[in-house]
């Protein structure tokens, strides 16, 4: 079985996930970076340069093959969600868990940063506002919901394993 962690930009899923696969002694697995490397380019390249939808059309593909491993941590992009077929496969084998954040600490964690092609905007926390309204009705379709806020991402990881075992216990 695999976990995968999903949620907004800067919730913590890479940290969270790498400690998360060091706890539990499993394979961490960023579909971004598989993204990356299946086209040869970073995400804000593909997103300038093919657009959202070739973007999420990889992120799919790749999804497909995440989705037939097993004993890993996946973490994935916090888009992955939008489409039902990402997150079907996914739940195949493995648990969804979202990762959420104070819309401050997202704003903190994203500022001077220009790899988050979706907030090349003025005005990046109205823009984090309407796509977490626009999300947040797919964020409900995980397995599970864990606030990240006020967490080191040990902490997170150490919670979200307990919420696991509960939930097969």
């Amino acid at each position: 079985m695999n976990i995968i962690l999903t949620g907004f930009m800067a919730t913590g899923k890479s940290d969270v996930g790498h400690e998360l696969a060091r706890l539990l002694n499993m394979k961490f697995v960023d579909t971004d970076l598989l993204i990356e490397k299946k086209v040869g380019v970073k995400i804000s390249d593909i997103f300038a340069k093919k657009g959202e939808k070739y973007f999420r059309d990889v992120e799919s593909e790749i999804t497909l093959e995440v989705s037939e491993y097993d004993n890993c941590v996946i973490s994935t992009g916090g888009g992955i969600v939008l489409r039902q077929e990402n997150i079907d496969n996914l739940k195949k084998n493995g648990k969804i868990v979202n990762l959420k954040t104070s819309i401050k600490k997202i704003l903190e964690r994203v500022t001077g940063r220009s790899d988050r092609p979706l907030l090349n905007v003025k005005d990046k926390e109205s823009e984090i506002k309407k796509l977490l309204e626009t999300r947040e009705q797919y964020y409900k379709k995980c397995n599970f919901s864990f606030d990240t806020t006020d967490t080191t991402p040990k902490e997170a990881a150490e919670k979200i394993i307990e919420i696991l075992k509960d939930s097969n216990g």
